[in-house]
């Protein structure tokens, strides 16, 4: 609700698609520099602490937030100011959640069904924040949405104080935490399948993904609409995303992951490219669903890919460059595809993004066919010897 309130507040009273793009860098650049910082960081200490702690701090900057858009403080500085420090909270809360999520499975080969629960979750909230929050918008105004925000930090820290896990103990490290980091990168940088997923989302965070920034320019300008209309788009790619998530669930092993990016990579690059140049609303919502569906089935079986082939002693490291690789690049993105949709208008620029997702794909595959063909060449070699 509130990514959608602010994202609305900020069009409605500047009207530019570049401060659109700067308030999603703000709140996103953060996960870029930090990331690998907070997953060193977290490795070293109690995952759940740190997770109670990035609540706290969260509910606090929501507060504010709520507090200035009740009094009408509509200062756009401030509101960057308060993405920025959501962003810094962000770095290290995500990569905690994600490695904490190893902590609270019991059953270890469940763990790609519980990442694939979790997502769906997260974008079925995805689906209700958006619908709720147009209606808000248009009945109440923004401070509504901001203060709902706010409260719902009472239930989700009174759920975490009644959880009971079975942490294992974290042993004072002897290393400093440079070191660390200099090892989960040449961990990550040395493995050609993990480093490849990593570098498949860093292209799409930096040229696809942010296409969702120009969203309240389709919804306001191209198609008339209001906040309503807004949060239609917002609700269909969240409709997309669960249904993938759904499939992702009931996966009964991870080995089809990489198959899945390769297909879900594709359906996303082209649901953009025909969403760019949809005449009809309708059609435009059909095509953001399935854009949701292709972008969570991308992300969410590369964050599988990587927790299921890291070892425990990494995890949190090698989870952290998926976070910077994912959204640290997104910001930037904000900012390429704000300035694209200025000068050249905000179809082409989501055009743009749609085929650049499709390049990044088949230069993935052509490279893995390349690599398969190696290995069997070796193993060939090998066997003749």
């Amino acid at each position: 609700m509130q990514k959608t309130a602010v994202s609305w507040l900020v069009y409605r009273l500047t009207g530019s698609a570049l401060l659109l793009g700067l308030v999603a860098f703000a709140s996103l650049i953060p996960s870029l520099i930090l990331s690998p910082y907070a997953g060193s960081f977290i490795d070293r200490h109690n995952r759940y602490k740190i997770l109670v702690i990035t609540q706290v701090v969260s509910m606090l900057q929501a507060g504010a937030l709520a507090a200035i858009i009740f009094f009408k403080f509509y200062n756009i500085p401030c509101i960057i100011f308060l993405s920025l420090v959501q962003g810094i909270i962000n770095a290290f809360d995500v990569t905690c959640r994600q490695s904490l999520m190893v902590e609270m499975v019991d059953q270890k080969e469940d763990l790609p069904n519980a990442i694939a629960l979790n997502s769906t979750m997260t974008n079925m909230a995805r689906i209700v924040g958006p619908a709720f929050a147009g209606l808000i918008l248009s009945t109440f105004g923004e401070d509504i949405c901001f203060i709902g925000n706010f409260l719902s930090y009472i239930p989700v820290l009174a759920c975490m104080f009644m959880m009971k896990l079975n942490l294992s103990i974290v042993e004072r490290p002897q290393k400093s935490i440079w070191e660390e980091l200099e090892e989960g990168f040449k961990y990550v940088s040395g493995d050609r399948e993990l480093s490849s997923m990593i570098l498949m989302i860093g292209i799409s965070s930096l040229f696809v993904i942010p296409f969702n920034t120009l969203m309240p320019i389709f919804a306001k300008d191209l198609f008339h609409g209001n906040a309503g209309t807004f949060s239609w788009f917002e609700s269909a790619a969240g409709l997309g995303s669960v249904i993938s998530a759904m499939y992702l669930a009931n996966l009964r092993s991870a080995k089809p992951l990489m198959r899945i990016m390769v297909i879900a990579s594709t359906v996303f690059g082209l649901s953009l490219i025909l969403l760019a140049y949809s005449g009809v609303l309708s059609l435009a919502l059909v095509f953001m669903t399935f854009s949701g569906l292709g972008m969570m089935a991308q992300t969410s079986s590369i964050n599988t890919y990587i927790q299921t082939h890291t070892i425990p002693a990494m995890r949190a490291r090698a989870i952290s460059y998926y976070i910077m690789a994912y959204q640290g690049m997104i910001p930037i993105g904000s900012l390429i595809i704000g300035w694209t949709a200025q000068a050249f208008g905000p179809r082409l620029a989501v055009c743009l993004a749609g085929l650049i997702g499709l390049c990044a794909t088949g230069l993935f595959v052509v490279y893995k066919t390349k690599r398969s063909g190696r290995q069997i060449s070796m193993q060939n070699l090998l066997h003749l010897r």
